[in-house]
């Protein structure tokens, strides 16, 4: 069933299997000081049947992360917790992809090296939501605003981690420019009020982005690297008057580099939503055309809606998030027409087996 959705496809000099994305989804099962675990080699394996992995989230630094339990790609000791989870996750001939992730202002003073407030391109708060601490829900702080040093140096913990990450064996990056992280707190002029060459016009608010696939190209080829953004989205109060113009432009600075993707968050997934406040919404469709290169639809779609998508032309992959966490075998059972399982929300997020790699495969379904 759904042929569209099952032929081969070319992405960054690698020919994929199937056109069946593991999009990143954060888990909370990595070890002490953001080491993978054996664990998470198992669940990656289940669902190594997609075309392309891209793992979870994984912080750069310390002073990125923000959510317990999160992998990194910081340090040898996250280098060598990674081979095996990566070896894994290609069992099946998938490509596998890091995703570089920094959430800039979403983190909180309480789990910050320094003890000290998050960073951001302005010291603008997010309004309307809480962090969840140790200690319980508390108001999201005022973060520092970046120096250009500041900015610099991150730029270069971009670099370092896509240079780990070759060397835990991955075949490419994703950089996480979406749902209000860091890149998106860049882009957008609500969380960006800077005065100088990071902020402003539009061309300003890209530099940061591009100046990170500027120093990952480095250690990774810019055919091995893809974009994450999520446009229709407000989430966590990042925003812009004229998304359009804005998203537009980015992608139009970003074709010419030939990159390996275009990976598009759309309203299907929780917070990326259009918004009548905010105007300027654009579809994948139209950003797909800006851009010379595959592109990575993922957001609420069935197996019937991946494959009218791709039969439309309107997405080249599609990722399956909340399906392929319930069914590790989900290429399987698109393509024999077997019923899926239903998500639990037990085990979403940290803990061991139960929610994670429980799920059973069709073979062993009952």
């Amino acid at each position: 069933m759904f042929d569209q959705l099952f032929q081969p496809i070319d992405l960054g000099g690698q020919t994929l299997p199937n056109r069946l994305v593991l999009p990143p989804l954060t888990r909370s099962r990595a070890g002490d000081n953001g080491v993978p675990t054996p664990l998470m080699a198992e669940y990656y394996r289940q669902r190594s049947g997609a075309g392309l992995v891209i793992s979870e989230g994984t912080v750069v630094s310390p002073q990125g992360a923000s959510y317990a339990r999160v992998p990194g790609l910081y340090s040898q000791q996250q280098v060598q917790g990674w081979r095996p989870v990566v070896a894994a996750a290609r069992s099946q001939g998938a490509a596998v992809y890091a995703q570089l992730w920094h959430v800039g202002r979403q983190a909180h003073s309480s789990v910050q090296p320094d003890g000290g407030r998050p960073w951001a391109p302005s010291a603008i708060a997010i309004t309307g939501g809480q962090y969840r601490s140790p200690q319980g829900r508390v108001p999201f702080e005022e973060p520092r605003e970046l120096s250009i040093d500041g900015i610099t140096e991150i730029v270069e913990q971009f670099a370092t981690a896509a240079r780990n990450a070759m060397a835990a064996g991955f075949d490419g990056v994703e950089l996480h420019a979406a749902n209000g992280y860091l890149f998106d707190q860049f882009l957008n002029s609500s969380s960006n009020q800077r005065t100088d060459q990071y902020g402003g016009s539009v061309e300003n608010r890209l530099r940061f982005l591009n100046e990170v696939i500027d120093a990952v190209s480095s250690y990774v080829p810019a055919h091995r690297i893809g974009v994450r953004l999520s446009p229709s989205s407000t989430w966590m109060d990042v925003f812009d008057p004229d998304k359009r113009r804005l998203y537009s432009a980015l992608v139009r600075s970003s074709s010419p580099r030939g990159l390996a993707y275009l990976h598009l968050v759309e309203p299907g997934i929780a917070g990326a939503v259009d918004s009548a406040d905010h105007a300027g919404p654009i579809t994948s469709s139209e950003l797909g055309a800006l851009f010379d290169g595959p592109v990575i639809v993922t957001g609420g779609h069935t197996p019937r809606t991946a494959a009218a998508a791709i039969g439309a032309g309107e997405a080249d992959l599609v990722g399956f998030g909340r399906l392929f966490i319930s069914n590790p075998d989900l290429p399987l059972r698109i393509r024999l027409g077997a019923e899926l399982a239903d998500l639990r929300n037990a085990g979403l997020y940290g803990g061991g087996p139960e929610g994670y790699t429980d799920y059973p495969e069709l073979q062993t379904a009952h």
